[in-house]
């Protein structure tokens, strides 16, 4: 017996409240960038530039220990925090000290860290330094630069392929759903203000790729429905092709999604920015699939049949052409 997560034949009707679905995704995004606007993002040593320790110590973490001992030495704007993580055992306590970039140098000296180190240990002797890691205030400029090209040209690199691949309307439905869930996804993190760094990077040029991969079946299926569907209005045309992709869809993203909320649970703090980025990631790049690159499409229309290369622009959904 075969697991179905969705019913063999669905017939949902996802554009009955299309307007509405559409214009909360449109609320959403602009909340998104108010956010990002008001609040900023809690962005990382990577393009904040400055120095991150780890350390570990058998005693319970007191951040306010911790900072009383740091500041003291005068390095300006310091950030502790206890790092927990169901992994660590119970003589296990991890911290994460960062400390701003220096003014005049790229990053903190070793005279400097050993001061830390001093510091902390006179709390607990047993506190080690796990890893240091530094990015000067330049690297960290370049990078946020590196990082947004990145992502515009992912972007305008999914708008000639859709664009090649299927026609214009598609193109800009898909990229539609590409900026929506990276603006939401951006939103999220600016909301939480959780940690902003070259990983969630990768993440968002993953999700690219992953809401993409969603589209172009999804979209695939339309166009061969409006071959095949010649006389249904492009509305019906567009739920059908859903439906008949809804159970390949559902099952791909909750399978994602069980990998990723292991990964989550056990895969560690290091990575727990990342694997959150995707998973928000996976839920609203389904989302966007149906409920924003197809309500694009249904706005826009598209032609009827591609066997057939002629100047005629009446098979569109506000002017179709049956035969």
């Amino acid at each position: 017996m075969r697991l179905k997560l969705v019913p063999q034949d669905t017939s949902v009707d996802f554009f009955r409240h299309w307007k509405t679905t559409f214009g909360a995704s449109v609320v959403a995004m602009v909340l998104s960038i108010v956010a990002f606007l008001v609040m900023g993002l809690n962005f990382g040593i990577d393009f904040r530039g400055g120095t991150s320790i780890r350390t570990e110590a058998q005693a319970p973490v007191d951040i306010g220990e911790y900072r009383a001992a740091v500041m003291p030495l005068g390095f300006g704007d310091v950030a502790i925090t206890e790092v927990f993580d169901p992994a660590f055992g119970a003589d296990r306590h991890v911290a994460m000290v960062r400390i701003q970039a220096q003014e005049g140098t790229e990053a903190i000296t070793t005279e400097q860290i050993s001061a830390v180190r001093d510091a902390l240990q006179a709390l607990d002797p047993t506190l080690t330094f796990a890893a240091v890691d530094s990015v000067g205030p330049k690297v960290s400029g370049e990078l946020i630069q590196s990082a947004i090209i990145s992502v515009v040209l992912a972007l305008a690199a999914v708008l000639f392929y859709i664009w090649l691949r299927f026609e214009w309307q598609f193109s800009l439905g898909a990229v539609a759903a590409l900026v929506h869930d990276i603006v939401l996804t951006i939103g999220i993190f600016s909301l939480l203000q959780i940690r902003f760094d070259l990983a969630i990077i990768a993440a968002l040029l993953t999700i690219v790729g992953y809401s993409l991969n969603d589209t172009v079946v999804v979209f695939d299926r339309v166009r061969e429905n409006l071959i095949k569907y010649k006389k249904r209005p492009l509305k019906e045309v567009l739920t059908v092709s859903i439906n008949e992709t809804l159970s390949r869809t559902v099952m791909t993203s909750v399978t994602t999604l069980l990998a990723l909320l292991a990964l989550f649970i056990l895969g560690g703090d290091v990575i727990r920015g990342f694997v959150f980025a995707m998973i928000w990631g996976v839920i609203v790049g389904t989302y966007s699939s149906v409920f924003v690159a197809s309500a694009v499409l249904l706005r826009l229309g598209v032609k009827r049949d591609w066997s057939k290369n002629s100047g005629d622009t009446s098979g569109t959904q506000f002017g179709v052409k049956e035969s």
